[in-house]
């Protein structure tokens, strides 16, 4: 500590995370003219954002002299300074028995085949429902560099199925990542997208960037998008099969951006089936054999997470995982053989 404050309890230096909650008195040697209070223990408490300091100097937990004072408050010679350190926020994610697919599993890692309508961690200590909360119930993960997202080596949206990889040791962990960061796992996704596709097969190769008005929205270059930074984004894609007003498309992201897949179909003109973000439209049997039900069958993107290859992190043989695909996808796909083949 510097040369004009002292401190109880003795010490050399402070430790915020000494304790669960502990007070820490600062004596003013020297009144320096416009240093604000908050400034000044934000250079004390380094690990305390500003914001975390206001908020507790308004709630009381730091006096001056043992009374209240406020953010803007210089302190002067004499002053003595009480901080009242709270407890660190937890870090443990709450584990929940939540049904996980488990399609492969060794001592290193796993493989799920997430369904739709859960995320994949939380946000915040106390979030729970997601997959991360049920594989905490379910195994022991690795630490991973955000607490809150424990094995989690990549992604899928919300309402996007398909296989998922997870670390269960940190050296599976960033082997993984590594993999993934170098793009030599090679992931293939369905998707069944409105339209007779043109080509048989193409690269799309346009960068993207969240949308700068719409959100939760990804966008790609435009004439009425200005200033943004885009991302580099390349997705590949082949398609399986062709129906009338439908297609049945194979896609191998290069990269791996936020509603990459999604926005690049709808780029050339082709949405997934049910992305209404993205200019997909919800369609029921009735709509595809002429009869039957009038309800959609999937108000959501019609995508899914087919097929992972990669060399399995810690005994370095190759490795293939595939999910099944859902119900709801299948229902549709006969659906389309049956009703609208070629």
């Amino acid at each position: 500590m510097s040369a004009d404050t002292n401190h109880t309890p003795n010490s050399d230096e402070i430790d915020e995370d000494e304790e669960p909650q502990h007070l820490v008195t600062v004596e003013i040697r020297k009144r320096q003219p416009g240093r604000r209070l908050d400034k000044f223990l934000r250079g004390k408490f380094p690990r305390m954002s500003r914001t975390m300091l206001q908020r507790l100097i308004k709630d009381g937990g730091i006096t001056i002299n043992k009374m209240p004072t406020k953010a803007s408050y210089e302190p002067a010679e004499g002053d003595i300074v009480e901080v009242l350190i709270p407890p660190p926020p937890p870090t443990d994610v709450i584990a929940e028995d939540i049904p996980i697919e488990i399609i492969y599993e060794d001592d290193h890692m796993l493989a799920i085949n997430k369904h739709t309508g859960i995320i994949c961690h939380p946000a915040r200590y106390s979030q729970t429902g997601t997959i991360v909360n049920g594989l905490a119930h379910y195994a022991t993960l690795s630490h991973g560099e955000d607490p809150f997202r424990p094995g989690i080596v990549h992604r899928l949206d919300k309402n996007t199925t398909g296989v998922m990889l997870v670390a269960k040791c940190d050296e599976a962990h960033w082997r993984l990542s590594l993999q993934f960061e170098r793009r030599t796992i090679q992931k293939t996704y369905l998707a069944i997208v409105e339209g007779r596709v043109k080509l048989d097969g193409d690269i799309i190769d346009k960068p993207v960037a969240a949308h700068p008005q719409i959100k939760d929205r990804v966008a790609v270059p435009d004439r009425d998008i200005k200033g943004v930074a885009f991302k580099h984004a390349v997705t590949r894609y082949q398609v399986r099969e062709r129906f009338k007003g439908f297609s049945l498309v194979e896609m191998y992201p290069k990269t791996g951006r936020t509603h990459q897949l999604r926005v690049h179909m709808k780029s050339i003109g082709n949405p997934m089936i049910g992305d209404s973000l993205y200019g997909g439209h919800f369609f029921s049997e009735h709509d595809i054999a002429g009869d039957g039900s009038t309800e959609p069958l999937i108000v959501y993107q019609c995508l899914h997470a087919r097929r992972i290859e990669f060399r399995h992190p810690i005994k370095e043989i190759p490795l293939t995982v595939e999910a099944p695909i859902p119900p709801q996808f299948q229902k549709i796909l006969d659906l389309l053989r049956t009703h609208r083949a070629n």
